[in-house]
């Protein structure tokens, strides 16, 4: 049976142009001009005969025609990315892409990526450290690590590292405090990028959690412990990342109690990719890394 399709490329350029509703978005995802992927669209249109998208002078909408075929172009593409990877036999590509939240590349990932590249030194690894959220495999992301609860339906997940949450300050300021209700004296610091700050310590410690919203914002965990170590304020250390600063003694533990953070840090991956040889590698590796932590 012979399949009649539109040239699959044009299907590519209509899916992330659909998704991110800027041809501009897109082009920059996928490493092409405007124009080629604006004409790539024209040319999809031109071959089905109807209009996939309504285009104002600074904004792009998707039509009827449009909201209905995008969902199936990309399951269509996910299936043609899964089927591939799947493929028995394939040969290793030498490429891993690694999704990884900044705090966990910079204290946990990098400073053992030089033994994972002794132990494959064909393999060759990128590392992204945006906060954006991915698609296995869409979005060309084999693996991510991120701060959660799981589970994650359709992923294969591993946890890595559990943490506890305990108030930490440069030694200066610690002197401050002598209890849990000192606390509200000082500057604090705050993490607007995890779901366990300052609230869910205050309850944990039967502290009114409306009494420590004020303070300082920051938007990645290894922001707020170095103004921490600056002086700036008192911050929700997560044990046993901040632990190096507490070990060199530029931040010590301000007052009970040490809580269970309720997320931990995963590693997560399509089920469909687990027997792709670079990703099988590099969970092997993470597992043996983080069940003999150094």
């Amino acid at each position: 049976m012979a399949y009649r399709l539109p040239p699959l490329n044009t299907l590519r350029l209509f899916e992330a142009a659909g998704r991110r509703l800027s041809f501009k978005a897109a082009a920059e995802e996928l490493c092409l001009t405007p124009s080629a992927v604006s004409h790539g669209i024209q040319t999809l249109e031109d071959w089905l005969g109807v209009e996939l998208f309504l285009r104002g002078n600074r904004s792009l909408s998707l039509t009827p025609a449009g909201e209905a075929y995008l969902p199936r172009v990309r399951d269509a593409l996910q299936s043609l990315a899964l089927a591939t990877e799947s493929v028995p036999g394939r040969k290793p590509s030498g490429r891993l892409s690694v999704s990884a939240a900044p705090t966990f590349a910079l204290r946990w990932l990098i400073p053992r990526l030089p033994d994972f590249r002794a132990t494959h030194p064909t393999l060759s690894v990128s590392l992204d450290t945006s906060h954006r959220r991915v698609e296995f495999p869409r979005d060309g992301i084999d693996v991510g690590i991120r701060l959660g609860s799981g589970p994650w339906p359709g992923l294969a997940a591993l946890k890595l590292l559990e943490e506890e949450l305990v108030p930490v300050a440069a030694p200066a300021l610690a002197a401050r405090v002598a209890s849990p209700a000192d606390l509200l004296a000082l500057p604090r610091l705050h993490i607007a990028s995890v779901s366990e700050d300052w609230a869910a310590w205050a309850e944990g410690a039967g502290l009114p959690p409306a009494a420590f919203a004020e303070g300082l914002r920051f938007d990645a965990i290894h922001m707020a412990v170095d103004a921490a170590v600056r002086g700036l304020g008192v911050v929700i250390g997560r044990r046993p990342t901040i632990d190096p600063e507490l070990e060199a003694g530029r931040l010590v533990e301000v007052t009970g109690p040490r809580l269970r953070a309720s997320t931990s840090w995963w590693m997560v991956t399509s089920r469909d990719s687990l027997q792709r040889p670079e990703i099988a590698a590099f969970r092997a590796w993470m597992r043996t890394e983080f069940n003999h932590p150094r």
